[in-house]
């Protein structure tokens, strides 16, 4: 067993690993608007967004769910010691607050299991947090599942 998979099993049920602040401004919304097609105004106009109960452009839900690679990339131990890792998916998405344009994203990450499906396959099971900066309520939750090939 490489020395990864053993400081991984070692995380379970322990602390929790934050990333750094990173900021999701218009551009970044706006380009996520571009490859996904979806230029609903909530997203992409700021004016007409100010008129509406979100008062000013949010992320879409999808995009803070896609900065989790890049959170978890600056959080977590490198998977580098792997053959291959690859997404599984989710369980449990729920977006809780919205991002609003400008406002800082973190994640926080826990390693809730590490098993070994057959021999050297993984499946890691994470619970995952973005926290919006001075918002009291996080942006998302989920629980993502990776496989690990060693």
């Amino acid at each position: 067993m490489t020395a990864l998979v053993e400081f991984i099993k070692a995380s379970v049920s322990g602390e929790e690993a934050v990333s750094s602040w990173v900021l999701i401004d218009q551009a970044l919304i706006n380009g996520f608007a571009d490859v996904t097609s979806d230029h609903n105004y909530i997203h992409v106009d700021p004016e007409k967004a100010a008129q509406s109960p979100m008062g000013g452009t949010i992320a879409h839900g999808l995009l803070t769910l896609s900065m989790l690679p890049q959170l978890a990339n600056d959080a977590l131990p490198s998977n580098s010691g792997f053959k291959m890792s690859v997404n599984y998916g989710y369980d449990k998405i729920r977006f809780l607050t919205p991002v609003h344009s400008g406002k800082n994203i973190r994640g926080r990450f826990k390693v809730l299991n590490f098993t070994e499906i057959r021999p050297g396959e993984w499946r890691k099971l994470l619970s995952v947090t973005i926290e919006i900066e001075s918002e009291p309520k996080p942006a998302l939750v989920a629980e993502w599942i990776t496989l690990h090939y060693v």
